[in-house]
Order: structure tokens, then sequence, then C-alpha cells
């Protein structure tokens, strides 16, 4: 019986497509184990919505902030260092951009999801990142991960017509509006929020994200 992995990645040949418990995402993170993310899931499950176009991020949500699973990840992961949690609804199958912040990123697959994820090495001097470098990486609902700060990445791709949902732990204060900016990093968009855009993604763009991503809009096919 062919798994859910293998047919998304036979319909996905244009990537190169890894399962996330694989080899190619140790240059990119780890899977965590041990954790019990239940609570958040169901909260995010039963609470929170997908909307029919687009994404939606909400960075700060108090009422999943209160759980113990909080404290877990601030202790281990960041060493104490605040953090916020959230999470990220939406139908997004297309690349459209990318991010990288100054500290680690966790996720939480609510539901299946796909990744495509790059390194900040390979941005350029004059700041711009070819898309084909990217990998593509499979996350079956459950996945808890930590993405490392030089790791580029942005919404996850949804694998059905149902879109994605997905748990954001991020340090606290990251994705909020900047008060001052730098005018010596173009790609400095909010706070401890760095971003490529694709030339396709004009709102992006027109929010003042530097279209810096050359190449295909990657895009997942599912079925």
């Amino acid at each position: 019986m062919t798994s859910r992995f293998d047919e998304l990645k036979s319909l996905n040949t244009h990537l190169k497509f890894h399962h996330i418990e694989g080899e190619a995402f140790r240059p990119f993170g780890k899977v965590l184990k041990g954790y019990d993310v239940s609570s958040l899931m169901d909260y995010v499950k039963e609470k929170t919505g997908i909307p029919e176009e687009g994404n939606v991020y909400i960075a700060s949500v108090p009422e999943m902030e209160s759980d113990p699973v909080k404290k877990d990840f601030q202790n281990d992961v960041y060493g104490e260092f605040p953090v916020q949690v959230g999470y990220c609804n939406g139908r997004n199958s297309n690349l459209n951009g990318l991010e990288f912040h100054k500290g680690s990123e966790i996720n939480v697959a609510v539901t299946d999801m796909i990744l495509l994820l790059g390194s900040v090495q390979d941005i350029t001097e004059d700041r711009t990142y070819v898309s084909n470098n990217l990998s593509a990486f499979y996350l079956p609902e459950g996945t808890v991960i930590e993405m490392y700060g030089t790791t580029l990445h942005l919404a996850p791709c949804k694998t059905s017509d149902n879109g994605f949902k997905c748990i954001v732990v991020l340090p606290q204060g990251t994705n909020t509006e900047l008060e001052e900016g730098s005018p010596k990093d173009p790609l400095l968009l909010m706070k401890n929020k760095w971003v490529l855009a694709h030339p396709d993604n004009k709102r992006m763009i027109d929010r003042g994200a530097h279209p810096g991503i050359r190449g295909e809009n990657l895009e997942i096919y599912y079925r």
C-alpha cells in the first residue's frame, strides 16, 4: 500500500522531496520527541479556522501560551528565553517567499503539511536566492520540529484541498511591527523577520519585502 509520503513524492518530481524524519533534514533542524502537544493541537483543531483564500498567522495566542508545553519548549529549546505561541493556517501551495529569524522556530503539524526549506548561506551578496536550491519536506500530522535560525522557510504548503494548520513557536516579539528598522538591510521586514519575496508575490512586495527570489515560484501538487 502506497504511503501518503510516497504518493506526494511521485507527484512532485520537480522538487527534492524528502520525509522530515530523513537525513536530509539534519542541516535545517531536528524532529523533537517527547513533548505533549495534544492540548495545543486540540485548540487549533477546534478553535481556529482556515481562510477561504491565502493564509492567516497569529503570532501570540494567550490560551495557547497557558499550556504547560510552552514552558518545556522555552526551557529546553530556547534556554529560558521568552517565547510566543501562535498558529498559521491556510491554503498555500506555492513558495511565494522565504524568511529567517535570529533564533529557532518550532512547528507542530496539526495537519499533514509540506515545508520548502533552504539555507541562509545560499543568499548571495546582492541579496538574491535561487529557488531551485530549496528542498521540500513532508510532515505528517503530529510532527514537532525545530528549525534552526539559518533555515529559510515561510508558510507551510497544503497536502489536500482542506488546507493546513500549524502551531508556531518563536522568540517573543518576532513578527511584530518594527519601531525603527535598518536602512542597511532591506531584508528586515518586521521584528526578527528577514524576508525575500518571489516577484509573483505582489502583496508581500507591496508591504515592503525585498523581491530577491530568482527562478520558479515552486508549487506543491497533490490529489
